[in-house]
């Protein structure tokens, strides 16, 4: 069996200009980071603040910032294995105990959503604030509007490690990378639309 050495040579050249060209992308975007998985909604007042799971403590103390300005009178946490480290960090911050409701199953943002939404629904919340970390902040929304479009969420991410001069100090690069790989899977298998 013979090879076609030119047809062979063209294939080749093709993949490698599309590896590179993937790079370029990558890297791009990963200078610009910031601005493409980032979304903050803004000052808004809600019925129910959502504390995501993970991070550094920023989380819970974003949430308890966001709770003394009077956006929403109640949190509800949602993480395995974050929920006693973080229900902490909200009462030391002076977050009233019966202000704390907890979600300790879910493994996963999807998670996050669907089992936090009878909570929801139980409490008639309309006006809903999503507490995560600035990276995790545009994949978190999207997917909670996903499953529940009929209530309105909005995004109050914290900023922990925002400047890429932090990224290496925090050790935030790699979740980084992983968000710009876990934003196209969830729209792949979940339908859940970034943008």
């Amino acid at each position: 069996m013979s090879l076609n050495r030119p047809r062979l040579r063209k294939w080749l050249g093709a993949f490698a200009l599309g590896l590179a060209l993937l790079l370029v992308a990558w890297g791009l975007a990963f200078q610009n980071a910031k601005r493409l998985l980032s979304q903050d909604s803004g000052p808004v007042k809600a019925d129910v603040i959502i504390l995501l799971g993970g991070g550094w403590n920023e989380r819970p103390e974003r949430a308890a910032e966001l709770f003394h300005e009077q956006a929403a009178p109640q949190i509800i946490l949602t993480g395995r294995g974050d929920c006693e480290t973080n229900r902490s960090v909200l009462l030391t911050a002076g977050v009233p105990p019966d202000a704390i409701e907890s979600e300790c199953k879910s493994r996963s943002t999807k998670e996050n959503a669907l089992f936090t939404l009878p909570m929801l629904r139980a409490k008639g919340a309309h006006r809903v604030i999503l507490v995560t970390t600035w990276y995790h902040s545009r994949r978190a929304l999207a997917c909670f509007r996903h499953y529940a479009p009929d209530i309105q969420f909005y995004s109050r991410p914290s900023f922990y490690g925002s400047e890429r001069s932090e990224w290496k100090s925090k050790s935030i690069s790699p979740f980084i990378r992983k968000e710009f790989l876990k934003i196209p899977g969830y729209w792949v298998c979940y339908g859940v639309r970034p943008w």
